[in-house]
């Protein structure tokens, strides 16, 4: 399959009549499978009615068929279209935060939508993302977009249109080239069905910002206790690793690289995943900042793209810092032990 780029170079100037717009909707009309950027990373869209589209990403990604999707719509209208029963704490978290990176798990409501989309449960997650590209499609494709990260299924999420293509080119219709994305993490996924919105994966979106305009958050025990499956899209499976095992080593820097000197006698290459403030007090094959600790909504932007980099390195073993679990630090360390397999060192 040949897998068409489109350049998006002004995003202020973007209408659905835009040529690469009407293109890539024109594809997802036709059941195909497009990615297009969107505020946190890359998604691969097709149009969630059709079990033939929606197929296809499963292929695509190589992603297992119970791992549901969530659904992307470009108004708060079409939600009429296939959800039912939103309690009035969704409505104030849709008012404050969307278009944004906040997913809702909701009712769902009749057969419109593909089986393939919810896995055949009784909720969906939704979304409106805030990036112009992925408004202006889903506006022009007239349908709700299932759309999951655009990347192999368990490898780090695509922040670029290059790692799509590095990941999807042959297997999927078009990708929508907007430059890199903002937030870096996948949206936070709330699930709205009980009386007290529980966090079902943290996000760019944080519990505390939730708090804020609805009272108390619970959080999902999957993400707090071992031995409960995630209820989450997206979360079931390992995810977010590059072809390197990754470590999580939380302690002082002297003691980080005690492990990396360790590592290194055993004869491995070690990568280092660091931030700006300590990027010069590690000595490894490859010391690579992820941002700066003092804003940890920097180490969200360039989390995968760090990861990914490796993955582009002759690296044996990955070691990565770890990070306080407050704000979007709480989905950074959630993706990072995603990543690392919840292999975690701690110092005494």
């Amino acid at each position: 399959m040949k897998t068409t780029l489109w350049t998006v170079d002004d995003l202020t100037n973007l209408s659905t009549s835009y040529p690469h717009i009407t293109q890539a909707a024109a594809k997802l009309k036709e059941n195909q499978v497009v990615a297009f950027p969107t505020e946190t990373v890359y998604g691969l869209g097709a149009n969630a009615f059709s079990d033939e589209a929606v197929r296809k990403i499963f292929e695509a990604k190589g992603r297992p068929s119970d791992n549901p999707l969530i659904v992307h719509v470009a108004s708060q209208e079409q939600l009429d279209e296939f959800v039912k029963d939103i309690p009035e704490y969704a409505i104030a978290l849709i008012n404050h935060f969307w278009p944004g990176p906040l997913t809702l798990v909701l009712k769902k409501k009749g057969e419109q939508l593909s089986d393939l989309v919810t896995a055949g449960l009784d909720t969906v997650g939704v979304r409106m993302p805030d990036h112009p590209i992925a408004l202006a499609l889903l506006k022009e494709a007239n349908v709700p977009v299932a759309a999951p990260s655009a990347n192999r299924s368990g490898k780090p999420s695509p922040t670029q249109a290059s790692h799509v293509y590095h990941d999807l080119q042959g297997r999927i219709s078009g990708i929508i080239d907007g430059g890199s994305t903002g937030v870096g993490v996948e949206s936070t996924v709330i699930d709205c069905t009980t009386k007290i919105p529980t966090i079902l994966r943290p996000g760019g979106v944080t519990k505390e910002q939730m708090e804020a305009i609805v009272g108390e958050v619970h959080v999902d025990r999957a993400l707090v206790e071992e031995g409960h499956a995630p209820k989450s899209p997206g979360m079931k499976y390992t995810h977010y690793a590059p072809n390197a095992p990754v470590i999580i080593v939380d302690g002082s820097h002297r003691f980080i690289q005690k492990q990396i000197d360790q590592y290194e006698k055993e004869g491995k290459k070690v990568g280092v995943l660091t931030t700006e403030e300590a990027i010069n007090d590690y000595s490894a094959t490859k010391v690579v900042s992820c941002g700066n600790r003092s804003d940890l909504q920097t180490v969200a932007a360039k989390l995968y793209d760090v990861l990914r980099q490796f993955d582009q390195e002759d690296i044996d073993l990955i070691v990565s810092e770890s990070f306080p679990q407050v704000g979007v630090g709480t989905a950074i360390m959630n993706r990072l032990l995603k990543a690392a397999g919840n292999q975690v060192i701690v110092e005494k």
